[in-house]
Protein backbone atom coordinates (compact mmCIF):
# COMPACT_ATOMS: atom_id res chain seq x y z
CA UNK A 1 0.00 0.00 0.00
CA UNK A 2 1.20 3.49 -0.68
CA UNK A 3 1.00 5.90 1.80
CA UNK A 4 1.30 10.19 1.19
CA UNK A 5 2.52 12.85 3.60
CA UNK A 6 0.83 16.02 3.19
CA UNK A 7 0.06 19.58 4.16
CA UNK A 8 -4.13 20.80 3.71
CA UNK A 9 -4.92 23.81 4.89
CA UNK A 10 -2.40 24.31 8.00
CA UNK A 11 -1.92 20.66 9.20
CA UNK A 12 0.36 18.25 8.40
CA UNK A 13 -0.64 14.40 8.32
CA UNK A 14 -0.23 11.29 6.75
CA UNK A 15 -2.64 9.19 4.50
CA UNK A 16 -2.77 6.20 2.32
CA UNK A 17 -3.20 6.62 -1.82
CA UNK A 18 -6.63 5.46 -2.99
CA UNK A 19 -5.74 4.72 -7.21
CA UNK A 20 -4.10 7.36 -7.82
CA UNK A 21 -5.36 10.86 -7.23
CA UNK A 22 -6.98 10.62 -3.75
CA UNK A 23 -5.52 10.45 -0.81
CA UNK A 24 -7.35 9.41 2.91
CA UNK A 25 -6.01 10.53 5.98
CA UNK A 26 -4.86 8.79 9.16
CA UNK A 27 -5.35 9.57 12.74
CA UNK A 28 -2.43 7.94 13.41
CA UNK A 29 0.88 6.59 11.34
CA UNK A 30 -0.42 3.34 9.92
CA UNK A 31 -3.87 3.39 10.62
CA UNK A 32 -6.01 1.35 8.41
CA UNK A 33 -7.74 3.15 5.16
CA UNK A 34 -11.24 4.69 6.01
CA UNK A 35 -13.09 7.90 6.41
CA UNK A 36 -12.37 11.33 4.38
CA UNK A 37 -11.45 11.19 0.73
CA UNK A 38 -9.71 14.39 -0.50
CA UNK A 39 -8.71 14.51 -4.58
CA UNK A 40 -4.78 14.82 -4.88
CA UNK A 41 -5.13 18.29 -6.33
CA UNK A 42 -6.42 19.90 -3.10
CA UNK A 43 -3.74 19.03 -0.97
CA UNK A 44 0.34 20.31 -0.88
CA UNK A 45 2.01 16.96 -1.28
CA UNK A 46 5.58 16.58 1.26
CA UNK A 47 8.52 14.63 1.29
CA UNK A 48 7.47 11.14 3.10
CA UNK A 49 9.59 11.37 6.05
CA UNK A 50 10.16 13.73 8.58
CA UNK A 51 13.90 12.82 9.47
CA UNK A 52 16.73 13.45 12.18
CA UNK A 53 19.38 11.92 10.01
CA UNK A 54 19.61 10.66 6.68
CA UNK A 55 22.04 8.19 6.05
CA UNK A 56 23.85 7.36 2.99
CA UNK A 57 25.38 4.68 1.32
CA UNK A 58 28.40 5.69 -1.55
CA UNK A 59 29.51 3.40 -3.84
CA UNK A 60 27.49 0.44 -3.71
CA UNK A 61 27.46 0.08 -7.60
CA UNK A 62 30.57 -1.37 -9.05
CA UNK A 63 29.40 0.12 -12.06
CA UNK A 64 29.34 3.19 -10.30
CA UNK A 65 32.48 2.91 -8.57
CA UNK A 66 34.47 2.56 -12.39
CA UNK A 67 32.23 6.05 -13.26
CA UNK A 68 33.82 7.66 -10.65
CA UNK A 69 37.69 6.79 -11.42
CA UNK A 70 38.37 4.87 -8.01
CA UNK A 71 39.54 1.39 -8.53
CA UNK A 72 38.89 -1.81 -5.98
CA UNK A 73 41.47 -3.96 -7.51
CA UNK A 74 39.92 -7.44 -7.61
CA UNK A 75 38.21 -7.02 -4.09
CA UNK A 76 34.61 -4.73 -3.95
CA UNK A 77 34.68 -2.81 -0.45
CA UNK A 78 34.51 -4.80 2.71
CA UNK A 79 32.72 -2.56 4.48
CA UNK A 80 29.59 0.15 3.40
CA UNK A 81 30.97 3.72 2.89
CA UNK A 82 28.82 6.55 4.54
CA UNK A 83 27.78 9.71 4.69
CA UNK A 84 25.58 12.17 6.08
CA UNK A 85 22.81 14.47 4.22
CA UNK A 86 21.20 17.38 6.22
CA UNK A 87 17.13 17.36 6.83
CA UNK A 88 17.41 20.37 4.81
CA UNK A 89 17.71 19.06 2.22
CA UNK A 90 14.67 17.45 1.51
CA UNK A 91 12.18 18.54 -0.86
CA UNK A 92 8.64 16.98 -2.71
CA UNK A 93 8.28 15.60 -5.84
CA UNK A 94 7.38 18.36 -8.21
CA UNK A 95 9.36 21.12 -6.34
CA UNK A 96 11.50 23.24 -8.50
CA UNK A 97 15.24 23.01 -7.00
CA UNK A 98 17.59 26.06 -7.32
CA UNK A 99 21.01 25.69 -9.10
CA UNK A 100 22.79 27.29 -6.76
CA UNK A 101 25.39 30.22 -8.09
CA UNK A 102 28.92 28.48 -6.31
CA UNK A 103 28.55 25.46 -8.30
CA UNK A 104 29.09 24.72 -11.73
CA UNK A 105 28.96 20.88 -11.28
CA UNK A 106 25.25 19.70 -10.26
CA UNK A 107 24.65 16.24 -10.18
CA UNK A 108 22.01 14.00 -10.33
CA UNK A 109 21.90 10.57 -8.41
CA UNK A 110 18.73 8.33 -8.46
CA UNK A 111 18.16 6.26 -5.63
CA UNK A 112 16.04 3.94 -3.67
CA UNK A 113 15.16 4.81 -0.43
CA UNK A 114 14.00 3.75 3.23
CA UNK A 115 12.24 5.38 6.05
CA UNK A 116 12.93 4.20 9.15
CA UNK A 117 9.69 2.97 11.36
CA UNK A 118 10.35 1.84 13.84
CA UNK A 119 13.74 2.98 16.48
CA UNK A 120 16.63 0.27 15.25
CA UNK A 121 19.14 -0.30 17.52
CA UNK A 122 21.88 -3.37 17.42
CA UNK A 123 19.58 -4.81 14.85
CA UNK A 124 20.44 -8.28 12.75
CA UNK A 125 20.18 -8.06 8.77
CA UNK A 126 17.63 -11.08 9.36
CA UNK A 127 15.67 -8.51 11.72
CA UNK A 128 15.97 -5.64 10.28
CA UNK A 129 13.55 -4.76 6.62
CA UNK A 130 10.95 -5.16 9.85
CA UNK A 131 11.94 -1.53 10.78
CA UNK A 132 11.18 -0.32 7.54
CA UNK A 133 8.11 1.93 7.15
CA UNK A 134 7.84 2.03 3.27
CA UNK A 135 10.33 2.46 0.39
CA UNK A 136 9.96 5.67 -2.29
CA UNK A 137 12.18 7.21 -5.20
CA UNK A 138 14.63 9.36 -4.21
CA UNK A 139 17.35 12.12 -5.97
CA UNK A 140 20.50 12.50 -4.20
CA UNK A 141 21.82 15.98 -5.61
CA UNK A 142 25.94 16.24 -5.52
CA UNK A 143 27.91 19.79 -6.28
CA UNK A 144 30.90 17.30 -7.59
CA UNK A 145 32.66 19.95 -8.13
CA UNK A 146 32.59 20.38 -4.11
CA UNK A 147 32.62 17.06 -3.21
CA UNK A 148 36.45 16.95 -5.00
CA UNK A 149 37.52 20.31 -3.34
CA UNK A 150 35.69 20.58 0.27
CA UNK A 151 37.43 18.82 3.37
CA UNK A 152 34.00 17.64 3.80
CA UNK A 153 30.96 16.64 1.47
CA UNK A 154 28.37 19.16 3.66
CA UNK A 155 27.99 21.76 0.74
CA UNK A 156 28.20 19.18 -1.76
CA UNK A 157 25.20 17.44 -0.60
CA UNK A 158 23.72 18.97 2.08
CA UNK A 159 23.04 22.19 0.37
CA UNK A 160 18.93 23.38 0.56
CA UNK A 161 16.83 20.88 -1.88
CA UNK A 162 19.26 18.69 -2.81
CA UNK A 163 16.90 15.76 -1.52
CA UNK A 164 14.19 15.15 -3.74
CA UNK A 165 12.24 12.68 -2.36
CA UNK A 166 8.93 10.81 -2.65
CA UNK A 167 6.12 11.48 -3.82
CA UNK A 168 4.96 8.51 -1.81
CA UNK A 169 5.68 5.44 0.35
CA UNK A 170 5.20 2.24 -0.47
CA UNK A 171 4.87 -0.62 1.67
CA UNK A 172 5.01 -3.95 0.25
CA UNK A 173 8.38 -3.96 -1.89
CA UNK A 174 11.27 -6.11 -2.00
CA UNK A 175 14.03 -3.56 -1.83
CA UNK A 176 16.82 -6.70 -3.41
CA UNK A 177 15.01 -7.21 -6.78
CA UNK A 178 13.46 -3.84 -8.20
CA UNK A 179 14.90 -1.42 -10.66
CA UNK A 180 15.73 1.85 -10.14
CA UNK A 181 15.90 4.58 -13.58
CA UNK A 182 16.56 8.03 -13.63
CA UNK A 183 15.61 10.11 -16.45
CA UNK A 184 16.69 13.94 -17.87
CA UNK A 185 14.54 15.87 -20.13
CA UNK A 186 13.07 12.55 -20.87
CA UNK A 187 16.04 10.76 -21.86
CA UNK A 188 16.89 7.42 -19.89
CA UNK A 189 20.22 8.24 -18.24
CA UNK A 190 20.27 5.63 -15.56
CA UNK A 191 18.98 1.96 -15.28
CA UNK A 192 19.87 -1.06 -12.99
CA UNK A 193 18.78 -3.75 -10.69
CA UNK A 194 19.02 -3.68 -7.12
CA UNK A 195 20.21 -7.10 -7.28
CA UNK A 196 23.67 -5.18 -8.08
CA UNK A 197 24.17 -3.36 -4.94
CA UNK A 198 27.61 -4.38 -3.25
CA UNK A 199 25.85 -4.01 -0.01
CA UNK A 200 22.08 -4.78 0.34
CA UNK A 201 19.57 -2.69 2.23
CA UNK A 202 19.03 -5.39 5.15
CA UNK A 203 22.94 -5.36 5.63
CA UNK A 204 23.44 -1.66 5.43
CA UNK A 205 20.56 -1.22 8.22
CA UNK A 206 22.10 -3.78 10.36
CA UNK A 207 25.70 -2.12 10.02
CA UNK A 208 24.52 1.51 10.70
CA UNK A 209 22.60 0.45 13.93
CA UNK A 210 25.71 -1.25 15.26
CA UNK A 211 26.82 2.55 16.07
CA UNK A 212 24.24 4.95 15.43
CA UNK A 213 20.47 4.39 16.54
CA UNK A 214 17.58 4.81 13.81
CA UNK A 215 15.19 6.51 14.78
CA UNK A 216 11.25 6.49 13.13
CA UNK A 217 11.06 9.15 10.38
CA UNK A 218 15.03 8.16 9.29
CA UNK A 219 15.70 7.99 5.59
CA UNK A 220 18.53 5.51 4.16
CA UNK A 221 19.57 6.38 0.70
CA UNK A 222 20.98 2.69 -0.68
CA UNK A 223 23.74 4.48 -3.44
CA UNK A 224 23.58 5.45 -7.13
CA UNK A 225 23.96 3.05 -10.14
CA UNK A 226 26.22 4.14 -12.74
CA UNK A 227 25.27 6.78 -15.76
CA UNK A 228 25.51 9.84 -13.20
CA UNK A 229 25.88 13.27 -14.90
CA UNK A 230 25.49 16.94 -15.40
CA UNK A 231 22.10 19.05 -14.96
CA UNK A 232 21.38 22.43 -16.45
CA UNK A 233 19.40 25.30 -15.99
CA UNK A 234 15.86 24.08 -16.96
CA UNK A 235 16.36 20.26 -17.04
CA UNK A 236 13.72 17.92 -15.90
CA UNK A 237 14.31 14.75 -13.69
CA UNK A 238 12.39 12.52 -13.38
CA UNK A 239 13.01 8.74 -10.94
CA UNK A 240 11.31 6.16 -10.60
CA UNK A 241 11.91 2.78 -8.37
CA UNK A 242 9.88 -0.15 -10.20
CA UNK A 243 6.93 -0.78 -7.72
CA UNK A 244 6.42 2.48 -5.74
CA UNK A 245 4.27 3.38 -8.07
CA UNK A 246 4.63 7.28 -8.49
CA UNK A 247 7.82 8.52 -9.91
CA UNK A 248 9.64 11.48 -8.21
CA UNK A 249 9.60 14.67 -10.84
CA UNK A 250 11.55 18.00 -10.15
CA UNK A 251 12.75 20.92 -12.34
CA UNK A 252 16.13 22.64 -12.05
CA UNK A 253 16.24 26.52 -11.87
Amino acid sequence: MKMLRFRKGNQEQWGWMMGEDHVTPMRKLGEAPGGEVFPLREVEVLPPAEPSKIVCVGRNYADHIKEMGHSFGEDLPAEPGLFLKAPNTLVPSGAEVVYPDWTSELHYEGELAAVIGQTARNVSEEEALGYVLGYTNALDLTARDKQKSDLQWIRAKSADGFLPLGPVLETELDPNKTIVRTWVNDELRQEASTELMIFPLAQIISYVSRFMTLEPGDVILTGTPSGVGPLAHGDRVKVEVEGVGLPLEIEIS
